[in-house]
């Protein structure tokens, strides 16, 4: 088959390589959102995605909007057979899905009906569950809707964060996506249209989001660092300023701390949560680059009963 592959961000190259490397279909062309600021700079920088079609030799289309006259126009002229989307980041109208004649399928980061929309590694992980994975579906004008063509499962590590998690779902996919385009191709897999129950959804993690609330478990409070990691990144105030968790620990053992409370140690500090305490490993202070939690309590001289948090 012909395909024009649409995907942005770094977790989505794995699969466009996959289907590169696969030599049984052609990669007519790649989609992805346009150059945006980055950086002290500010200056404009192309997507990871496009950077490694540049590299393969592959044509290169960054519509502001992909209801855009002129991209529309060149998407009929490519004719692709299926289009296969990871993390694009925009919503295609109904005159871009009817174009090629299998659609476009996406690679989607969680077991599907579970985990729909934007974020859904962080709120699997914020959320507690112990498996997840991922899904390749028939994008329909409904917010990851679509039937079904296969899943790969995943464990949730109890110390991964979000961008570990990512990381394996993103090589684990990108086989997945392989194989779902050669079963289209050759007519051995069919769309299975998602169960009605199960349905959960996974809007973006703001930064109000990944505030640490220090009122809640310390497992809750660990899953939100986790989640959050590395992006928005969880966070809370010390003194009145921000202050970044980077790390933490759950220590069933201190329970003598009440939400907030910090307590150092020589090599170590200990904050309170709702339950038990946990261990600040690393930490990251407003205009600062992150330390390990320690170094931070030395430096600051933490009072007697001082507290994170509001």
């Amino acid at each position: 088959m012909k395909f024009v592959f649409a995907g942005t961000p770094e977790v989505a190259v794995p699969a466009l390589d996959a289907l590169l490397a696969s030599g049984r279909h052609e990669v007519a062309a790649v989609v992805t959102r346009p150059d945006a600021p980055a950086g002290r700079g500010r200056r404009l920088v192309a997507s990871p995605v496009a950077e490694r079609a540049e590299e393969a030799g592959i044509e290169v289309l960054k519509p502001v909007r992909p209801k855009d006259p002129d991209f529309l126009e060149r998407l009929r002229e490519i004719a692709p057979d299926c289009c296969p989307v990871v993390a694009y980041g925009a919503l295609l109208p109904r005159v871009a899905l009817d174009i090629p004649a299998h659609g476009w399928v996406n690679l989607h980061f969680s077991l599907l009906p579970a985990w729909r929309g934007a974020a859904p590694v962080q709120h699997a992980i914020m959320a507690g569950d112990e498996i997840t994975g991922a899904s390749t579906f028939l994008i329909e004008e409904g917010l990851d809707s679509g039937p079904v063509y296969g899943t790969v499962t995943e464990e949730i590590r109890p110390t991964d964060t979000s961008g570990d998690l990512l990381t394996r779902l993103a090589f684990a996919g990108a086989g997945l996506l392989a194989a779902t385009m050669d079963g289209i191709e050759d007519g051995t897999l069919k769309a299975v249209p998602q169960p009605a129950e199960g349905v959960s959804l996974a809007p973006k993690v703001n930064v109000e989001d990944a505030r640490v609330d220090w009122g809640t478990p310390a497992l809750r409070v660990d899953r939100v660092v986790r989640g959050c990691t590395p992006a928005p990144g969880a966070w809370t105030t010390f003194r009145g300023e921000r202050l970044k968790i980077v790390q933490a620990r759950p220590v069933p053992e201190r329970t003598d701390l009440t939400p907030g409370q910090l307590s150092a140690g020589k090599n170590n500090v200990y904050a309170g949560t709702g339950s038990y305490a946990v261990e600040l490993l690393w930490v990251q202070p407003q205009g600062k680059k992150p330390m390990s939690g320690a170094d931070w309590a030395r430096g600051v001289r933490i009072a007697a009963g001082e507290t994170l948090g509001d």
